[in-house]
């Protein structure tokens, strides 16, 4: 399984970027993994426009406990409600992290309580920490100098970035207070202003860029 992983960084490192690919990750629980259906495409097509990336069109969907995992160098999740990982699928998302991959999650509303605890089996122990502002990934290429944009009301909380590390490697990160996959829906979705779903696709650009340079 690292052997896959290490061999799609390989050919991205040699140049081969049509092989870019991301997926949505199916968990189980009862949550809404499937929420947001139009957000990952349209970043997908926002990026390979204006940040220089290849990805393939259509994000692929994949299971926590899954083998094909390792086949993506970045793999997003998202939703309302419960999350839960069995001990087996927590596992091999720690084995995909610490080979090479990345999970963003970014919670649509009413994720927290129950993704906090899956982490937790994830990496029992490490801890999710904070991203000050002055982080590299707020301003890879797009300048957000406050870090993270706030997409929508939610409890009108601060937005806030939150990542797990292994050996400084940002392998996980979690967005709270935010919701950038709303931003990223069509238009007509969640009618948001041109500038909002803007800066959504912006900080989403900047994820992806610095998730396939890192």
């Amino acid at each position: 399984m690292q052997i896959k992983l290490f061999t799609f960084f390989f050919l991205v490192f040699l140049g081969n970027i049509s092989a870019q690919e991301i997926a949505l990750l199916q968990y189980g629980g009862g949550g809404d993994w499937y929420a947001n259906p139009t957000a990952l495409p349209n970043l997908v097509k926002y990026c390979n426009q204006n940040i220089n990336t290849a990805i393939k069109e259509k994000p692929q969907t994949v299971t926590p406990g899954s083998v094909d995992i390792f086949d993506f160098p970045f793999v997003h999740m998202t939703g309302h409600g419960n999350v839960f990982f069995s001990a087996e699928e927590a596992q091999n998302l720690r084995n995909y992290l610490m080979s090479g991959g990345f999970l963003y999650i970014d919670d649509n509303y009413g994720m927290n309580e129950y993704i906090r605890k899956e982490i937790i089996k994830i990496f029992p122990n490490k801890e999710l920490k904070e991203l000050p502002a002055n982080f590299p990934m707020f301003s890879y290429v797009y300048k957000f100098p406050q870090g993270m944009p706030k997409i929508h009301e939610h409890d009108g909380g601060r937005p806030q970035a939150f990542g797990i590390f292994v050996e400084d490697r940002l392998v996980l990160l979690y967005t709270f207070e935010t919701d950038l996959g709303d931003g990223w829906e069509n238009p007509e979705v969640h009618n948001d202003p041109q500038e909002v779903r803007l800066k959504a696709l912006q900080m989403g650009a900047n994820i992806i860029k610095y998730v396939f340079e890192n």
